[in-house]
């Protein structure tokens, strides 16, 4: 199966793309900005493989076949979202219509499209659900919304495009063990106050997440293209469970020694606005997607990935 990547720099992708290369049954076209850059980092860390080809996104072809496209493009970082403010609708808003263009042209060709949770423009003071409402003030636009309208836009389009087969995929949080630990998520500052012997400082502020790590995403775009469907819907990730920041920094201090302090103000960033409930219990059953891993547990395995990569590098 041919499987054509774009975004594939982002850390989400360059995951889906360790596991997926090492299966005989794909094969994947890497589109990114500066695709030597992409060659040398796998041939840095020995994932060279016959299976990926490395392309320039001037070289996205509509005549090339391709079974299925995924885009990872976007902002991950919410310092980086903040920073870039209503570019990303246009950024967004171009590649999207790179894939529609070449699905137009090519419309038994499958597309993924990767979403975020942020597009429901909900206050998440519950958890997004089939009964979910956007909130949004049209009148005052303001730079939080940004991000949120650019993945909303693309879903909208999608649906209008309702006899080609294209599945948005709403990641709300995602951990990875290659996580760059200075990004401004809570995880990467929890992660680095580990590796750092730091305290961790946050608010009494009680919040709860549901995480997805790169085996359970994996499983589920696997399960996505390998059903074979053609279908027009949006799937929300989740893993077994959510967990919440007291359970998190509880079992992260007793298993990596996590030093924490609770104050009053809270110390992050809300680049797209502070959510309570940021995680789905929506659940579509049209891929067969079972989760292995609950929040916690998923966690508690990429940390220690990271810690022993971390430890190998400094012997």
């Amino acid at each position: 199966m041919n499987i054509a990547i774009l975004g594939s720099t982002s850390l989400i992708a360059r995951d889906l793309i360790e596991i997926l290369s090492k299966s005989e049954d794909y094969i994947l076209y890497l589109f990114s900005r500066r695709p030597s850059e992409l060659r040398d980092y796998y041939l840095e860390n020995n994932l060279d493989s016959k299976r990926l080809n490395f392309y320039s996104y001037n070289d996205f072809k509509e005549q090339d076949i391709y079974e299925v496209i995924i885009n990872f493009v976007g902002v991950g970082d919410p310092a980086k979202a903040k920073k870039i403010g209503n570019e990303i609708f246009f950024i967004t808003e171009f590649y999207d219509n790179m894939a529609l263009t070449y699905l137009h042209k090519n419309p038994t060709s499958q597309y993924i499209f990767i979403s975020s949770g942020a597009a429901y423009l909900s206050n998440f003071i519950e958890p997004a659900s089939e009964k979910s409402i956007g909130l949004i003030d049209i009148n005052n636009i303001n730079p939080q919304n940004w991000y949120s309208l650019a993945k909303l836009n693309a879903e909208v389009k999608h649906r209008a495009h309702s006899n080609l087969s294209i599945i948005d995929i709403r990641v709300f949080n995602y951990f990875s063990s290659k996580l760059d630990i200075n990004s401004r998520f809570l995880i990467a500052e929890i992660v680095r106050s580990i590796k750092e012997k730091t305290t961790f400082v946050t608010s009494s502020e009680e919040i709860y997440r549901d995480f997805i790590t790169p085996l359970d995403f994996s499983n589920l775009i696997i399960s996505i293209i390998n059903s074979n469907k053609k279908i027009n819907t949006s799937v929300d990730c989740f893993s077994k469970s959510p967990v919440s920041k007291s359970e998190m920094l509880s079992e992260l201090s007793k298993k990596f020694g996590l030093s924490y302090s609770i104050e009053d103000n809270e110390h992050g960033l809300n680049a797209t606005g502070t959510k309570t409930n940021y995680f789905s219990i929506l659940r579509r059953d049209e891929f067969n997607y079972i989760p292995q891993e609950s929040s916690l547990s998923g966690i508690i395995k990429e940390v220690e990935k990271y810690l022993f990569r971390n430890n190998e590098k400094n012997n």
